[in-house]
């Protein structure tokens, strides 16, 4: 008669799901974050990936202050990121699931703010906005809207069932990281992971989330601060992520090509032009590192590869999405697009 006289544990309603990586510097900032919220039935779990910094003794340090709602798992070897999120996802008990990178931040109140979405709304994927951290904050860093990014072009406060107008408003917004996008852990059924060994994973992987939501509710206040610093995957460019960045929606086109979103005006020109954005980023890298990389092929080559993958997850046509841009008055995106589409060619 144990059962009986044992209290049943209830699963908790949201999991937060920590990647770490040799992040000593930012561990317990980030876990803080979380768990000096003081919300019941939030678990956090954080995954070590095999860091060789001071990250397992932090972690437990960490967990011998909070001996309720946080486990640490570690992986025997480094896997990378993608397959750190997949051992959480496996990991978490939470009917939703948040991902937090290690280096970032839950701003306070976030986690109220959520509970009530979900009780009241229950969407499958609830997206908010976040601020940029920075160790020194310029006044030109304020200029830029960093205090408030947002992650969602459309209205907010409002459950929306429309998946046409949830991926249009991602794909404008261009904000595509797993970490602004709180989702139903149902969506995670089907067998979708993030890829492993691969770049801008967030961008393939949120995507096709999004595409399975039913459901979809804007927070436009930020939730998350996004710390910005030398060891980010943008800051660090290389051939690989260029072209991992160029072709990171291609799942996505694929996928649509069997959806019924797929003949939306709005969502093809905001898929294209979300292509767009991913070209210019590897194009530019290939211009600024064009002496580097003769070792990989001939420039034009390789500027025809993006140029490729531009093509295959686009659903317009570089002159199709050029006339898009002129009809809307989008000069300056016009005239960079054209520029860089035509870059290097033979």
């Amino acid at each position: 008669m144990n059962s009986a006289q044992e209290p049943i544990e209830v699963a908790p309603w949201l999991s937060v799901l920590v990647p770490a990586y040799n992040a000593a510097a930012y561990l317990g900032e980030c876990v803080e974050s979380v768990l000096a919220q003081g919300m019941a039935g939030v678990e956090l779990v954080v995954v070590d990936d095999c860091s060789n910094d001071a990250s397992a003794a932090i972690l437990t340090q960490l967990a011998t202050r909070w001996t309720k709602g946080f486990r640490v798992q570690r992986h025997a070897r480094n896997r990378g990121l993608s397959s750190a999120r997949n051992t959480l996802l496996e990991a978490a008990r939470g009917e939703y699931l948040w991902f937090l990178d290690a280096d970032d931040k839950l701003l306070p109140g976030a986690l109220g703010e959520l509970r009530d979405i979900v009780r009241t709304d229950a969407p499958d994927l609830v997206l908010c906005d976040f601020e940029v951290l920075r160790e020194r904050r310029q006044i030109k860093h304020w200029l830029r809207g960093e205090h408030h990014r947002k992650s969602f072009i459309g209205a907010p406060g409002l459950l929306h069932g429309d998946t046409a107008q949830l991926l249009s408003g991602m794909l404008l917004a261009g904000q595509l990281h797993a970490w602004s996008k709180v989702s139903r852990r149902a969506l995670w059924d089907s067998g979708l992971r993030f890829p492993p060994g691969q770049y801008f994973e967030d961008m393939a992987t949120m995507s096709l989330l999004a595409l399975a939501a039913g459901s979809s509710y804007y927070v436009p206040r930020p939730w998350v601060a996004y710390r910005q610093h030398d060891h980010s995957i943008l800051a660090n460019a290389n051939w690989q992520k260029a072209q991992d960045q160029s072709r990171a929606l291609v799942p996505l086109r694929e996928a649509l090509r069997l959806h019924a979103s797929e003949q939306s005006p709005q969502l093809r020109l905001a898929l294209a032009h979300q292509s767009a954005r991913n070209l210019l980023g590897a194009m530019r890298y290939l211009h600024s590192q064009s002496s580097a990389l003769a070792s990989a092929g001939p420039l034009p080559a390789l500027a025809d590869q993006l140029r490729q993958n531009f093509r295959e997850s686009s659903p317009l046509t570089a002159q199709e999405l050029a006339s898009a841009y002129l009809r809307r008055g989008w000069l300056l995106r016009r005239q960079k697009f054209l520029r860089w589409y035509g870059a290097y060619r033979a």
